[in-house]
């Protein structure tokens, strides 16, 4: 890195940077770093100090610059990855709410930004969550899906489960969503020419294409994820449940399915799922009386769970 045209300023905020990131780090691996002589160094240090900035150094072998501990905080600088990978550690550690601690301090941090760091971080803090979620995708990968939507620009996606099984998709990227230990890219497939859910942990690369887009009026992103998450599984689920749609909702996820009005005491459960005795238990919460249309797969698991309750009350 050769900074010779910049300014005084910016060159300390670079040695600022430096130490920051390193450390212990010594007067002659700043001069190698930013082409500079080790009296320039000395000189920008000087600056920082000027300024209020703890800048300490020791002397030996082991010797260096480091941050030390003051009055002030001295100014954070952080890379693009590593802002965005912050608000996403904070995100996965706490759902940071605005009117909590964490999340008024996740906001003083983003305020606190350049703005070509600040536009894509406060996009990500602001992505739909909902549930305690640990998978956390590729940082760069989140970076520019997070981007690429906020701006309205469509992607290439190289997409896969696993290594050597990956295809491309040409999506217009909704939004982001992080749900239940997922993070989620909703959009519209070119490919399918539909709509599409994606986990960004299964993004391997991301090419951002010339073409635009807007999203559509009124979206919720997050009840279109559970709306899509609830359909396309392997066994199809139809309830007829007595209770009218209101009191359902109460009780079923969005995730669950999709709940049809049929009058006004009663209400169709449309679904679908890879887990059969896992719907059966869920639907066994319910405090109003359904029947199960079809669905032999889920049948079959009632049947099971209803003998394995009797035998457990006799």
């Amino acid at each position: 890195m050769v900074v010779h045209d910049a300014s005084p300023a910016a060159r300390a905020l670079l040695v600022l940077e430096m130490i920051q990131n390193a450390p212990g780090i010594t007067a002659d691996r700043l001069a190698e770093r930013l082409g500079l002589s080790d009296r320039a160094v000395r000189r920008h240090v000087g600056i920082l100090r000027e300024a209020g900035i703890p800048v300490e150094s020791t002397r030996g072998r082991y010797g260096g610059y480091r941050i030390g501990r003051g009055l002030r905080l001295p100014p954070l600088m952080f890379t693009p990855t590593e802002a965005l990978g912050l608000v996403m550690a904070v995100l996965e550690g706490h759902p940071a709410g605005e009117d909590d601690p964490v999340g008024q301090a996740l906001g003083k941090i983003v305020r606190a930004l350049p703005e070509p760091l600040a536009r894509p971080a406060d996009a990500v803090r602001r992505v739909p969550a909902r549930g305690w979620h640990v998978v956390v995708p590729d940082v760069d990968v989140t970076l520019r899906l997070v981007q690429a939507s906020d701006a309205g620009e469509r992607v290439r996606l190289r997409y896969g489960h696993e290594p050597g099984r990956e295809w491309d998709i040409e999506l217009d990227p909704w939004a982001v969503v992080v749900r239940h230990r997922r993070w989620y890219v909703l959009g519209w497939s070119h490919d399918k020419d539909a709509r599409r859910v994606l986990r960004v942990d299964r993004v391997r690369a991301v090419e951002v294409l010339p073409e635009r887009f807007e999203p559509p009026v009124g979206l919720d992103a997050l009840e279109a994820v559970e709306e899509q998450l609830s359909m396309g599984w392997k066994h199809s689920v139809e309830v007829l449940i007595d209770a009218p749609v209101e009191e359902c909702r109460h009780w079923l996820p969005r995730s669950f399915g999709r709940l049809e009005e049929v009058d006004e005491h009663a209400t169709r459960l449309v679904a679908s799922t890879d887990e059969p005795e896992w719907y059966a238990a869920q639907l066994a919460h319910l405090p109003m009386s359904f029947r199960l249309v079809g669905s032999p797969e889920v049948r079959a698991a009632m049947d099971e769970l209803g003998r394995r309750l009797l035998a457990a009350a006799e």
